[in-house]
């Protein structure tokens, strides 16, 4: 069916949406930390990961909650995700939940639960003992994660334009030394341009994204502490700056046999010098790119490279630059997609790759299951 224009009208109060929710970069870039909150930009989603975290203009089903949410109004059906990964050989566990709901013709309703943690920590405060002897019964253990809760809307405005937005919780814990709560707000739009091309654009952090930091020592944790010259923190607000990220999505090919598209992301923090591609004190600017084949939307193979980065493996060698490497297959079996990615953390150069494992599952509705967005 020919797509028809959407009104200059609404296409202008979009923009000035737009615009109004862009002002609040400027502002806070002197404020925030680099690199906070930092578990939340680790992707979701094996066919993410594998197409190297370029989605945000591909992105059209439950993930896209995080991706970009203005893709959720293209779940017609109730979707289920789920994700778990483990990094730095099991030290590290990373989890995903999602649920995606149609609340009414082209507006869905998302919840998102995102973990990354280490468990099993040793704690060591306590193995000394006041004579200096050393008794290991006083070993502990505890538990260091960070957890993300996403409360995410949106609609169409028409059939070109699409709007999303998230709410985000974020909960940080360390043991029973350290607790952060923390509030943020994200918004996106999607443009289908063409029938083969769209745009997208997700702003993160609208006004900053705040955790307020409370720590909960004991008076004889404080001791031993101080008496190992450790500082003593006390409560403090770490501030998460905006993460613009723009994108383009094009089918190459796009028939009921064969599909190719390719997607192209280009992510804009401002937080201070990045080791970035472009990287300044301003602005730092990370290119991603994806590609996905498919044949009949049931099987599928991807690649993708990001993280693209300046690096020395020994100190008397000059820097040079590299990128990381993605790949990953997927299957569509009825209303169930298994998706797999070899993948690395952001560690460009090393050859150290994990093996991502998600699912999808689509609830009534007909026989399709993956939707395309174009």
């Amino acid at each position: 069916m020919q797509i028809q224009m959407f009104s200059f009208s609404i296409a202008k109060k979009a923009f000035l949406v737009f615009c109004i929710i862009c002002l609040g970069v400027s502002s806070a870039w002197a404020q925030v930390r680099t690199y906070s909150n930092e578990f939340l930009s680790l992707g979701v989603g094996a066919r993410a990961l594998a197409m190297g975290n370029a989605q945000n203009a591909l992105s059209d089903d439950v993930m896209a909650a995080y991706w970009n949410p203005a893709g959720l109004t293209n779940v017609a059906n109730t979707q289920l995700a789920a994700m778990h990964a483990e990094w730095f050989a099991g030290i590290a566990q990373y989890d995903y939940l999602a649920m995606a709901f149609p609340l009414a013709e082209k507006q869905t309703l998302a919840l998102s639960v995102i973990r990354f943690g280490v468990d099993d920590i040793p704690n060591t405060l306590a193995l000394v003992e006041a004579d200096g002897t050393i008794n290991y019964n006083n070993l502990s253990s505890f538990s260091a994660a960070d957890y993300a809760f996403l409360v995410s809307y949106a609609r169409a405005f028409s059939e070109r334009l699409l709007f999303g937005a998230n709410f985000k919780v974020i909960y940080r814990k360390v043991g029973s030394f350290a607790n952060a709560w923390g509030f943020g707000l994200d918004a996106a739009l999607q443009y289908k341009l063409s029938e083969r091309l769209t745009l997208g654009a997700n702003l993160k952090n609208v006004t900053t994204t705040y955790n307020s930091w409370k720590f909960n020592f004991t008076e004889e944790e404080k001791q031993q502490l101080a008496a190992t010259d450790n500082l003593i923190p006390e409560k403090s607000v770490e501030l998460t700056g905006q993460d613009f990220t723009i994108g383009a999505a094009y089918a190459l090919i796009e028939n009921d046999t064969w599909q190719l598209r390719s997607v192209l992301d280009l992510s804009l923090t401002f937080d201070g010098k990045r080791n970035n591609l472009l990287s300044s004190s301003v602005v730092n600017a990370d290119p991603r790119l994806g590609v996905e084949a498919g044949y009949k939307n049931l099987v599928f193979l991807r690649l993708g490279i990001n993280n693209v980065q300046k690096y020395t493996r020994d100190a008397a060698k000059s820097a040079q630059w590299n990128m990381q490497p993605n790949a990953g297959i997927g299957l569509v079996i009825n209303k169930v997609s298994v998706d797999y990615a070899l993948t690395g953390l952001n560690r460009v150069g090393t050859g150290v790759f994990s093996h991502v494992f998600s699912l999808k599952v689509t609830f009534g509705g007909g026989d399709e299951v993956y939707t395309p967005a174009f």
